[in-house]
């Protein structure tokens, strides 16, 4: 029987295509302003609890990308809200989870390990005395967020062991929730129009 020597590394790999991933790779190895990214989301206060995020591109290596999506929220009943969309906290939540599962994917994928399964559940407490400014001595925010990950395929435990620790090193959103960014906020008061 004859064998090949040499493996030929699969096109598509857990929905990522692996070979477009090494070119990227590549070319911003090359050209660091390759990987160059802005991102935006312009928010528009719709009443109540009730905001819609817009999104309409971002740049990528210096070119503009277009995609235009609105992402609604809301808040429970509880909260004053409609309780129709996920509220903030969750976006937070879901915005880490989805970036590290964007990673595990990709990095996965580029190690040859098909995943079967992965899931991501991330959860923290927010003590409402603090975001309704009842006692200054309370966070506004979390203390803490704990996070479960599960992961199966055809890796070993020790692959998966160094993938967990891959993404915690190279998720942008996991970078941003672990570290304080420094976040520049200034008020611009429009005028008014006349009611109706």
């Amino acid at each position: 029987m004859k064998t090949n020597a040499t493996q030929v590394a699969p096109a598509s790999l857990n929905g990522i295509n692996v070979q477009a991933l090494q070119n990227t790779v590549e070319a911003i190895t090359r050209t660091p302003s390759e990987g160059k990214t802005s991102w935006r989301v312009a928010s528009e206060w719709k009443g109540g609890t009730r905001a819609d995020h817009h999104v309409n591109g971002c740049s990528i290596g210096g070119k503009f990308v277009p995609r235009e999506f609105t992402i609604r929220s809301d808040e429970p009943e509880q909260l004053c809200g409609t309780n129709r969309f996920s509220n903030p906290q969750e976006l937070l939540m879901a915005g880490l989870n989805a970036c590290m599962m964007v990673g595990y994917a990709a990095v996965a994928a580029t190690m040859g390990i098909t995943l079967t399964k992965l899931e991501v559940e991330t959860k923290g407490d927010i003590d409402l005395r603090g975001f309704l400014g009842i006692d200054t001595a309370v966070p506004a925010g979390y203390r803490g967020l704990t996070q479960t990950v599960h992961i199966a395929g055809d890796g070993t435990e020790e692959q998966f062991a160094r993938l967990h620790d891959v993404i915690r090193a190279t998720s942008p959103n996991f970078y941003n929730l672990t570290r304080a960014i420094p976040t520049e906020s200034r008020l611009i008061v429009d005028e008014c129009s006349p009611a109706k």
